[in-house]
């Protein structure tokens, strides 16, 4: 391999570990890439493998896979077909492949797009794509073959970033979510947003090119009556963030209660294994232990805190510390108390003291329900006043069974009872939402101290430029002045 080769792999592999290791898709959208170069990337992961997968994307791929390739002249060959043949590269057999074509605009990337399936040896996979740079292609950056797609109009912004999205997925919930992002959930909504919100600021233009007499072609009312109808919808999109980003990264449940109560034992139920130390001695746990379960395709981040209490021991306050902040951070608070010791008036002050500083759903759980005799009964009535209360214990899988229906039920009861809902999970998407919320509320009360137009027609591109941002849609002044001449033929 020549040294110019060998520097540019270095580099590659350089920034593939850099950015890998990064959450910014906006970096490859940003960055001055040459689309027009040929480029390559194994597709399949690191290690040793049965099956390697190269992939080549760009107008010279089937021309330098074909200068490689000992078996039919693939530059002769249809879309959609695969075949089998021999890479050599400096005189040298280097594997037996499978090549599969798939030709522009018919590709994932609207380029020609080359695969190579060969054995899953790295080295059989670092000659094939020294064999393939020596023939004019240059190694893809982190995310290059999606971003071509992009740039070429395969999809939009939001359905680059949920490719990403699909492949990171781990459960089926995040899927789902990834999915419905992926087949355009997110950008029809917006699309119908926009739409409307640019022709209204189309007609604001006019206005301002036809100042002089003093006309109004946006009917104001309507203007106010479409902006209250957008505000609310992107209110809703907002809202559902906070649940989508959970789905996306797991749902946290933060297990508190007071000291031996019970919460290291029930963790280790709904684990099915020794994941928690258990013991009769108060404060065993000081720090937070945190696993992930799956439960019907959803995963829940399983958080066991310290016993929460006033404690002079040093580290334990740091526990304690830690079990307040985990209680305000979490989706849903596993609250468990000792029924053979809690008396109702504590309860009552955990509630109200501890309990009532998160907006996160809650689920009561009265542990050791199998040492009270029956005497407990009437007891149990009065904390009946608390809603989402079980009287359970650890040690009944019947009742483990029941605590991981009540966790799956917090969930569907937010989104996938509903298949129709959208559900925003990507932080840069909220925060446009965010933005764009801020511009409407600018429009509306412009409109209700009668600002001239051209305020008012500043405020609507913020909006546009904002909402614009999530599907790559940010050229605004192109979309009005597009919207003019299509309908209002100016100049003619």
């Amino acid at each position: 391999m020549l040294e110019n080769e060998s520097e540019k792999l270095s580099e590659y592999e350089k920034e593939s570990e850099y950015y890998s290791q990064t959450d910014d898709c906006q970096y490859f959208i940003m960055k001055n890439i040459n689309i027009t170069d040929t480029i390559v990337a194994i597709s399949t992961p690191n290690g040793v493998g049965a099956i390697g997968v190269i992939r080549l994307s760009g107008s010279e791929a089937v021309k330098i896979v074909n200068s490689i390739f000992n078996g039919k002249n693939l530059v002769e060959q249809a879309s959609h077909t695969i075949h089998l043949g021999k890479i050599k590269y400096k005189n040298e057999i280097l594997d037996e492949v499978l090549v599969s074509l798939f030709l522009a605009p018919s590709s994932y990337t609207k380029e020609n797009v080359v695969e190579i399936s060969c054995h899953g040896s790295p080295y059989i996979l670092q000659k094939i794509i020294e064999a393939i740079i020596d023939n004019g292609a240059r190694p893809a950056k982190p995310g290059e073959f999606t971003q071509r797609a992009f740039l070429n109009g395969r999809f939009d912004l939001s359905q680059a970033e949920a490719v990403a999205d699909i492949i990171a997925s781990d459960s089926q919930a995040a899927h789902k979510i990834a999915m419905q992002q992926m087949r355009g959930g997110i950008s029809s909504k917006l699309k119908e947003l926009r739409t409307s919100l640019i022709d209204f600021a189309a007609l604001i233009e006019l206005e301002l090119d036809f100042g002089e007499e003093d006309v109004e072609f946006a009917d104001r009312t309507q203007l106010n009556e479409l902006l209250h109808q957008i505000q609310t919808e992107i209110a809703t999109l907002s809202s559902s963030f906070q649940f989508g980003n959970a789905i996306k990264n797991g749902i946290k449940v933060a297990i508190v209660g007071r000291p031996n109560a019970g919460k290291s034992s029930w963790i280790n139920a709904l684990m099915q294994e020794e994941i928690a130390i258990v013991s009769e001695i108060a404060g065993t746990t000081r720090d937070k232990i945190e696993t992930t379960l799956n439960i019907n395709g959803i995963t829940f981040r399983l958080i066991d805190t310290a016993g929460i209490r006033k404690t002079q021991d040093t580290i334990e306050k740091i526990g304690v510390r830690i079990a307040l902040e985990t209680i305000e951070q979490a989706d849903i608070i596993l609250y468990i108390f000792d029924l053979t010791a809690l008396t109702f008036q504590d309860l009552e002050k955990d509630v109200d003291e501890i309990l009532s500083k998160s907006k996160a759903s809650r689920i009561l759980i009265a542990n050791k329900s199998d040492l009270v005799n029956s005497g407990w009964v009437s007891i149990g009535g009065e904390f009946g006043v608390f809603a989402n209360l079980s009287f359970l214990s650890a040690y009944n899988k019947e009742d483990v069974h029941f605590i991981k229906n009540e966790l799956y039920k917090v969930v569907t009861r937010e989104f996938l009872e509903s298949n129709e809902s959208v559900v925003v999970s990507n932080a840069r998407h909220y925060e446009s939402l965010q933005k764009s919320q801020q511009a409407i509320n600018e429009v509306i009360g412009k409109l209700q101290q009668h600002i001239s137009s051209d305020f008012i027609s500043q405020d609507i591109k913020t909006a546009l430029r904002h909402l614009g941002e999530i599907t790559g849609e940010i050229d605004i002044d192109k979309d009005i002045l597009a919207t003019i001449f299509g309908k209002f033929c100016i100049g003619k």
